[in-house]
C-alpha cells in the first residue's frame, strides 16, 4: 500500500509543487506529521500544519493557487468529521440572531488596532476596485465612489448601510453624496470607533441583527456581509431588505461567491477566522431574490480581490512591530494563512467577488451606472 507521504508528493507534484523544491510555491516540510494529516483532513489539516510550523512555502498564495488550479480539493476525500459538519449545517441554523452576534465578534472585535494597520485609510474590510487606481487607499475610494454611482444615490437620500464595519461606506456616501446613512453591525468594536470616524456627518451607527430593522429606505447597501447571513436565512434576508427599500429604491449587494452551491464555508476558515460563514452560489442568489427583486446589473471583479488580499497581507506584515506585543507568533502565521490562501483561490478562479444590483420592480427605460462626472454634494467629481 502507497505510503501517506508518498501519496502526497504524488498529489502535489500533479499541481507542479514540490517538496523541499527551488519554486517559490514549492512547500517545505519540518514535520513529517503533515502527511497522514493532510491526506485525512484535507483543507483543515493543512491550514493547522501551517499554523503549528509544520511546512512553509517561500509564496504561500501561489502554493494555494497551484492547488486549487489542479482541484487537488477534490481529489483529497472528506472526512467524517467534515461530513458530519456538512450534515449539521444542513439540519440547524448556525446563524440566528443569538449565534450570529456570537460569529462576528470573533472576528471583528480581534482589535481595532489590527484592521486600523491592515486596512486602507478609511478602514474598507471588502475588495476594492483598482481598474483605475495604483494603491490601496485610491483603490478602495474607488469601490466606495462605484457603489454610490450604482445606487444612483442623490443628496436627502435615506441609505440603509447593512453590516457597515467601521462607517467606510457610510462616512463616504455621506459626505460626497450628501445622503443620510444609516450603519448597523453586530460588532460593538466596529460600532464604537464607525461613530468616531463618522462624527459631524449624516450618520447613524447601531448594534442590531439585520432582522430586526424595519424602517423604509430609499436605497441599501450591503457590502461583505452576505456571506455571514447562512443559506437558510438567504429568502429572510432578501425580504427584509424588500420591506426595507422602498418602491422605487436599488439595493447592491456585495458579496463573495461560490462557483458551486455549499452549505457551509471551508472547514479551516469556519473555524478559525470567520465561524458558520457560507459563500453563495448564483442560483442560492437567484433563488433568494426571485420573490421579491428584479436583477439590474451583476458584475465580477474577483480577480481584484487577490490584489486587496496581497496589499492587506504586505500591511498587516509591515506592521507587525506594532501588533506583536498583543498578538502571538501562531497568530500571526494563522492570519498569513488566511490573507494568503484566500488570495490564490481568487487567483485560481475558484472564489468570485459579485456586485448585484437590484430593484423592486425594474427600472423603467433600463438600467444605467451613472459616469463618474457632475457636481454631487457640493463636491466635483472628476
Amino acid at each position: 500500500m502507497e505510503s501517506s507521504k508518498n501519496m502526497v508528493i504524488r498529489l502535489l507534484s500533479a499541481a507542479g509543487i514540490n517538496i523541499n523544491g527551488d519554486m517559490p510555491w514549492d512547500i517545505h516540510v519540518h514535520d513529517e506529521h503533515f502527511y497522514p494529516a493532510v491526506l485525512r483532513y484535507g483543507s483543515l489539516a493543512l491550514g493547522e500544519s501551517y499554523m503549528a510550523g509544520w511546512w512553509d512555502s517561500p509564496e504561500l498564495d501561489e502554493t494555494i493557487h497551484h492547488m486549487l488550479r489542479a482541484r487537488l480539493d477534490e481529489q483529497i476525500r472528506a472526512s467524517w468529521a467534515l461530513k458530519r459538519d456538512i450534515l449539521l449545517s444542513r439540519l440547524f441554523n448556525f446563524q440566528h440572531p443569538e449565534q450570529a452576534f456570537k460569529n462576528g465578534r470573533h472576528h471583528y472585535d480581534l482589535g481595532n488596532d489590527l484592521f486600523n494597520l491592515m486596512l486602507d485609510k478609511r478602514m474598507t474590510y471588502t475588495c476594492a476596485f483598482w481598474e483605475h487606481a495604483a494603491t490601496l487607499d485610491a483603490a478602495q475610494e474607488e469601490k466606495l465612489d462605484l457603489t454610490c454611482r450604482k445606487l444612483h444615490l442623490r443628496p436627502g437620500m435615506t441609505v440603509l448601510d447593512i453590516g457597515c464595519g467601521w462607517g467606510s461606506f457610510a462616512g463616504y456616501a455621506a459626505e460626497n453624496y450628501g445622503v443620510h446613512v444609516t450603519g448597523i453591525t453586530i460588532s460593538e468594536e466596529q460600532a464604537r470607533l464607525a461613530r468616531e470616524r463618522c462624527k459631524g456627518l449624516p450618520v447613524d451607527i447601531r448594534v442590531m441583527d439585520y432582522r430586526s430593522m424595519t424602517e423604509k429606505f430609499d436605497a441599501i447597501a450591503s457590502l461583505g456581509m452576505f456571506e455571514h447571513v447562512g443559506y437558510r436565512n438567504y429568502h429572510a434576508y432578501m425580504k427584509m431588505a424588500r420591506t426595507c427599500l422602498r418602491d422605487n429604491g436599488l439595493f447592491l449587494l456585495h458579496s463573495i461567491g461560490g462557483n458551486r452551491s455549499f452549505t457551509m464555508a471551508d472547514p479551516w476558515l469556519g473555524k478559525y477566522i470567520f465561524p458558520h460563514t457560507t459563500i453563495p452560489s448564483i442560483s442560492q442568489i437567484g433563488k433568494a431574490i426571485e420573490d421579491y427583486f428584479v436583477m439590474e446589473h451583476w458584475q465580477n471583479f474577483s480577480v481584484y480581490y487577490d490584489k486587496t488580499l496581497m496589499a492587506w497581507y504586505q500591511q498587516f506584515n509591515d506592521h507587525w512591530d506594532q501588533l506583536k506585543d498583543r498578538y502571538d507568533h501562531t497568530f500571526r502565521r494563522m492570519w498569513n494563512y488566511y490573507l494568503q490562501s484566500c488570495a490564490g483561490s481568487f487567483r485560481a478562479r475558484c472564489s468570485q467577488l459579485w456586485q448585484v444590483v437590484l430593484s423592486p420592480y425594474g427600472v423603467e427605460g433600463g438600467y444605467a451606472i451613472p459616469e463618474k462626472q457632475g457636481i454631487t454634494a457640493g463636491k466635483i467629481l472628476h
